[in-house]
């Protein structure tokens, strides 16, 4: 599997393709094109997420963040977050753990 290959979604849409999951480690791959806020995470387990292509911006914690092609960020457990947008070839991989 080449992970340029995951289809783009529709607008206002997510699409999550799990690589690999074992114990508490999993990494996925995350297609996004959201032209509004998307659902808040409050997640059980800390987040790494990397932006292979586009533009995003996120809130996290009530701070707004942007992130174009190559930026990463680390979410910690139990941290309020979501994504407020994304351009329309977003390409994450996210780990977590």
């Amino acid at each position: 599997m080449n992970i340029y290959d995951l289809a783009k979604p529709e607008s206002d849409r997510e699409t999550f393709v799990t690589f690999y999951q074992t114990g508490s480690l999993k990494i996925e791959g995350i297609r996004s094109h959201l032209t509004r806020p998307g659902i808040e995470y409050f997640q059980q387990e800390d987040e790494w997420v990397i932006l292979l292509e586009g533009a995003a911006q996120l809130e996290m914690d009530g701070e707004l963040r942007r992130l174009q092609k190559g930026d990463f960020l680390f979410i910690p457990r139990h941290t309020p977050h979501r994504v407020l947008s994304t351009s329309n070839d977003a390409l994450w991989i996210a780990i977590f753990s």
